[in-house]
């Protein structure tokens, strides 16, 4: 049987990647006090590893790891609803988009399309939203 339980330090809620989050984002993350308001109106929430509000939650705890591990900061698409609903008005797309920033920035994922080794057959039959997606990969 494996322990859910998760200690809390000083160290662990004040850690950088708090901090990156937080000023990447321009919110507090302690702001979110965990209503799931954001998850109830999230209209991807059924395609998603971790709702709003969890991704939210180990943002807040500092749990960089297993939000880094996650499908769902790839899979939100930014609508903004989450943001709407949150009656302590934290902007958690921005959180979110936050996140994927320090991924990029810390390369940690390894999923970058090449551009440059592609042929021109493959280029012209890829959609345009893939190659700026591609492009902004490469300039984090």
């Amino acid at each position: 049987m494996t322990s859910n339980t998760i200690r809390l330090s000083a160290s662990r809620l004040s850690s950088p990647f708090v901090a990156q989050v937080e000023k990447i984002s321009g919110q507090k993350l302690l702001a979110c006090y965990q209503c799931g308001k954001c998850s109830a109106g999230c209209p991807m929430a059924a395609h998603m590893d971790l709702l709003p509000n969890q991704i939210l939650r180990l943002a807040q705890l500092g749990m960089e790891e297993k939000l880094l591990a996650s499908r769902a900061i790839w899979i939100c698409v930014s609508c903004m609803t989450c943001n709407t609903r949150c009656p302590k008005d934290v902007r958690i797309a921005e959180v979110i988009e936050a996140i994927r920033e320090t991924v990029l920035r810390g390369n940690a994922r390894r999923d970058q399309l090449a551009i440059a080794d592609l042929p021109a057959a493959t280029l012209t039959a890829l959609p345009p939203i893939a190659l700026i997606a591609a492009m902004r990969k490469l300039s984090a």
